[in-house]
């Protein structure tokens, strides 16, 4: 978004100087979110190498725009400006780790709390305890160090590994509930939870499948 374009979504010349500092804080989560796929890659690599099989099904990543960041901002009623993103936005980089199975999920994330150089800063546990619509996933908001060429800067990203079940709701739910403008009716909501619960089911049996094969 340039100047004339932000003019014309309402913005004034003072946040838009704002805005350009977001520029940069952008690119400079940018590099953390590209620091934090390199160490999955290498991970992923070690597996293709060592193991005969890896843990990691896909790996996705987004970045919010500098316009998203000043957007949810402003829906927090916060202040715009980069230490004001820094405070209260732990979403701005994002990672997605979908792996196979459960016991995968926990495996992957204690090779990421391994790395010396990334710091956990919060957890959330959304599988052993399900969110109120039935989410389920591994958050970690990790602290990372972004090494600049006069200064180092910390930063926070947040990585989701959850299975690909997990994955295959999380995303079908989100298209259902937030894609409509009408909302949700109670009955709907109830069945999407309970849709959750039989997903679950499935991936512990899945699980236990390959506990039973790998004995063989």
């Amino acid at each position: 978004m340039d100047k004339k374009s932000y003019e014309q979504n309402g913005y004034s010349n003072e946040l838009f100087n704002n805005y350009r500092e977001l520029k940069e804080l952008q690119q400079i989560y940018g590099a953390a979110l590209k620091q934090i796929k390199t160490k999955i890659e290498i991970l992923s690599e070690e597996f293709a190498v060592r193991y005969e099989r890896n843990p990691i099904h896909h790996v996705e990543s987004r970045l919010k725009s500098s316009a998203s960041i000043v957007n949810k901002l402003k829906a927090k009623g916060c202040g715009i400006s980069v230490e004001s993103a820094k405070k209260n936005l732990n979403d701005i980089a994002g990672v997605r780790i979908v792996c196979c199975y459960i016991d995968d999920v926990y495996a992957v994330s204690e090779m990421l709390l391994r790395q010396s150089d990334l710091r956990l800063v919060k957890l959330q546990d959304y599988i052993k305890e399900p969110n109120f619509n039935g989410y389920r996933s591994l958050h970690l908001d990790l602290e990372v160090p972004v090494y600049l060429s006069s200064r180092t800067e910390y930063v926070i990203a947040e990585v989701q590994i959850r299975t690909v079940a997990m994955d295959f709701w999380a995303s079908l739910e989100h298209d259902l509930r937030y894609k409509s403008e009408k909302k949700t009716p109670e009955h709907i909501c109830a069945a999407m939870v309970e849709s959750a619960r039989e997903i679950a089911d499935i991936d512990v049996k899945m699980q236990a499948l390959y506990n039973e094969i790998q004995k063989l």
